[in-house]
């Protein structure tokens, strides 16, 4: 076994982040000579040593990233049977990390199938114990391997990496890109970063940044090499601000979070000389700067590069500063957290001293270990992007959102399991409007029913609005906000140029079972709105779910007669008990606007 490893030689290939162009960290691929890994995986297995062989492996790919002195995260790749069953073997990589002065939280575990033989228990109990070591965790070939995906749901590993197969269908194949959407939404649910592995050409580039994936790696932007990047970034990789088919920002959210724009942090221990810090940036032009931490890699003290060498260069520098602790030089670290959005961040940044302006934020996680450094310009250039993005996807008539805005928030509900509503507004006789008060009364009208959307969603903090086209608008919300929704827009009177103006609301009740997409759900709302239109006066009905009939909440039926009311008004809001059913094919009862039923409302 040892003859085998040691004819193994590896080449470093870099994670990139396509938003920024910054390498997050390196994988080590381990290359024979004369032969393919797996060859040497399979002939290990022979012998009924292949985990013994996985963790050596694991050893000496950290032992030739040790010789390069390549600052940036490593991966290095296991297999989830050596987790399962011989898991001490990885204590080596523990003590070559030691010797070399690096942390566990610098490496990242790549975990890789097959799994469908592991005790799927056992698995994530090995996880956590290796994860409780310091280590990151991530999941390898998934959407091709026997990657369950229960397991991501389970573990919530920090990476999960989409596996070449899939990459190598985009954009051609919309099963493959069904496959990327779902992925990604799944690692939003679990907060894992999804990673393309296999990136080959500008097309496949083009349909990931497009699919809001973020990290890539492959041969079109850095082949695997015998020896580590020695810059930080990848020239011409980050997104064009006025990219037109960029990736629309989802408004319902504050923006991205700061770690779609995380860079590897240099650390070096709190007690390092000014020597030490002076002969890191030397060696090193591309980092901005040094974090120094404690013994539990969590940060004391930023150093900016500028500024410290600025101190150490000048007159007498050298002699005051060199032997003493490079923390009398430092600053307090501006720290942020994974939550953190980086519209937070950029705030947090433009607070700050006038001096301290453009230095990096350093990320930590629950524990408040460091996680890595986000640049101050790549958030600014961030940020713009965002803004540009999201004023081309406005309304210009009334500044709102449009249909993908309600697309994406229906998508994230859906994959959160919520219960929740999407309502279809419409304005009455619109063209009457037109024809008869002009253009310009029609677009008035738009602006007053857009205003007033705009303020019932900031007042219930559920409700995302969205502008359509014409006189059409989209509504989705919790449904504890329904009621309220429904009587501030319908409610007040309404006229444009003397005509009195009514509003059609029709509303779908959207659960997991019966609603998938968004599609589906404007597919159904489409004869619910033709409903509402057939009323007189704003009308408002709804479809809940299990149920085939459409309940009119509001609105008089062609003949002028009212829905029934089962005794006296009451207050939308105030307690009352579920109306009666209706009579068989006559109009819905129940009063001006729905109860609090418990069977659909409540139902959590």
């Amino acid at each position: 076994m040892r003859a085998l490893v040691d004819e193994v030689r590896f080449a470093f290939q870099p994670l990139i982040n396509i938003k920024t162009g910054a390498i997050v960290a390196i994988e080590a691929l381990a290359r024979p000579a004369g032969a393919h890994v797996q060859d040497l995986f399979r002939e290990a297995a022979k012998h009924r040593r292949l985990t013994e062989l996985d963790a050596e492996l694991a050893v000496k790919a950290l032992e030739a990233a040790t010789r390069h002195e390549s600052l940036l995260p490593l991966h290095l790749n296991v297999f989830g049977g050596t987790i399962v069953h011989d898991r001490e073997r990885l204590d080596r990589v523990r003590e070559k990390l030691r010797e070399s002065g690096r942390r566990e939280h610098e490496v990242t575990l790549e975990i890789g199938t097959p799994f469908a033989r592991l005790d799927t228990d056992q698995l994530l109990d090995g996880i956590e114990k290796v994860r409780s070591d310091g280590f990151q965790i991530a999941l390898d070939g998934v959407g091709q391997g026997d990657v369950p995906l229960t397991l991501i749901a389970d573990c919530g590993p920090a990476m999960v990496k989409l596996d070449r197969a899939i990459v190598q269908g985009l954009p051609d194949e919309p099963s493959r890109m069904a496959v990327v959407e779902s992925l990604r939404h799944l690692c939003e649910s679990t907060e894992s970063q999804l990673v393309a592995e296999g990136v080959e050409s500008d097309r496949q580039l083009t349909a990931l940044r497009r699919n809001g994936v973020r990290l890539v790696q492959g041969n079109l932007l850095a082949p695997a090499n015998r020896r580590p990047p020695q810059a930080s970034t990848v020239p011409g990789v980050a997104a064009e601000v006025t990219d037109p088919q960029a990736p629309a920002i989802n408004t319902v959210a504050s923006g991205p979070r700061v770690t779609e724009f995380l860079s590897p942090a240099t650390v070096l221990r709190t007690e390092a000389t000014a020597d030490e810090v002076r002969g890191v940036l030397a060696d090193h032009p591309e980092i901005s700067g040094v974090v120094l931490v404690d013994e539990f890699h969590c940060p004391q003290y930023t150093i900016d590069r500028n500024r410290f060498l600025l101190a150490v260069t000048g007159p007498y520098g050298h002699a005051l500063h060199a032997k003493r602790p490079a923390s009398r030089l430092a600053d307090e670290p501006r720290v942020v957290n994974t939550a953190t959005t980086a519209m937070e961040a950029l705030a947090m940044v433009t607070r700050s001293d006038q001096y301290r302006m453009y230095d990096d934020a350093i990320v930590v996680d629950e524990a408040g270990r460091c996680l890595g450094a986000v640049r101050a310009g790549d958030l600014i250039r961030g940020m713009a992007e965002m803004k540009v993005e999201e004023a081309a996807a406005l309304n210009p008539l009334t500044r709102l959102p449009g249909s993908d805005a309600i697309s994406r928030d229906v998508a994230r509900r859906i994959a959160a399991g919520e219960i929740f509503a999407i309502s279809w507004l419409d304005i009455d006789g619109f063209k009457t409007v037109n024809d008869t008060a002009g253009f310009s009364a029609g677009d008035d009208l738009i602006r007053a029913v857009g205003r007033s959307l705009t303020d019932a969603a900031a007042s219930l903090s559920s409700v995302q609005v969205g502008h359509v086209g014409g006189d059409d608008f989209l509504l989705v919300a919790d449904l504890d906000d329904l009621v309220t929704l429904a009587e501030t827009i319908l409610a007040p009177d309404r006229s444009a140029g003397g005509v009195d103006i009514s509003l059609s609301l029709a509303t779908l009740v959207c659960t997991t079972n019966t609603v998938s997409d968004y599609d589906e759900a404007s597919h159904k709302l489409a004869p619910l709105k033709k409903s509402a239109k057939s009323l007189s006066g704003s009308a408002w009905v709804m479809l809940r779910p299990g149920s085939e009939r459409i309940e009119v909440l509001r609105g008089r039926q062609q003949d002028g007669a009212l829905p029934q009311r089962p005794g006296p008004q009451t207050h939308p809001h105030a307690p009352q008990a579920p109306p009666p059913p209706p009579a068989p094919g006559g109009p819905a009862d129940g009063p001006e606007f729905p109860t609090q039923d418990p069977e659909w409302m409540n139902h959590r």
